[in-house]
């Protein structure tokens, strides 16, 4: 099975400082849908992993949560693409929970949910909590440079990010790369 995890907020869709709140201000990143749509495509199953901790926080409420993940699938399939299973951590960062990245709760779940070891599955999200959560579970991290690190020069990569985590313009320029190497 061809499987790749992603990031939600800044890597699929724009993230915002003051959370994304509701299903108007989730907006797809340009090119991210038809990116996932290329992916499946090609093969792939598409998984994500997201910390949601406007929920802990009281921003927003589970049926929100479902209603922004609803346009989101609604959205992928004017493109013809899929996103096989949202996973999401809840908690506010002082919970110290073993769902929300940097941990890699989340990644673990999705593994079992699949039934598969996540060693060398792609990952990609846009901050080093993303890759290093990744490469804790075994996955081989990828670092977008949009959202939290849209202001990267070309080929560099967040702050704390693990060895071996690889820098791409944006979800579809992973693509690019992905589909290229003929996984």
């Amino acid at each position: 099975m061809k499987l790749i995890i992603l990031d939600r907020d800044g890597t699929i869709n724009e993230d915002r400082d003051d959370y994304v709140k509701s299903p108007a201000e989730w907006l797809p990143l340009p090119g991210a849908l038809e990116a996932i749509a290329r992916l499946n495509q090609a093969g792939w199953h598409v998984a994500v992993a997201s910390n949601q901790s406007g929920i802990a926080r009281g921003l927003f409420d589970m049926e929100t949560l479902n209603a922004m993940h609803s346009k989101m699938h609604s959205q992928l399939a004017t493109v013809g693409g899929r996103v096989d299973a949202v996973f999401f951590c809840p908690h506010a960062p002082a919970d110290a929970c073993d769902c929300r990245k940097p941990a890699p709760g989340l990644f673990r779940r999705i593994g079992e949910r699949y039934g598969i070891d996540l060693r060398g599955v792609p990952a990609v999200g846009d901050t080093a909590r993303d890759a290093v959560a990744a490469l804790a579970a075994g996955c081989e991290p990828h670092v977008v440079r949009t959202g939290k690190s849209q202001d990267l020069a070309e080929g560099a990569l967040p702050l704390g990010c693990p060895p071996g985590c690889k820098s791409h313009a944006d979800l579809a320029a992973f693509v690019d790369t992905l589909i290229g190497r003929g996984v």
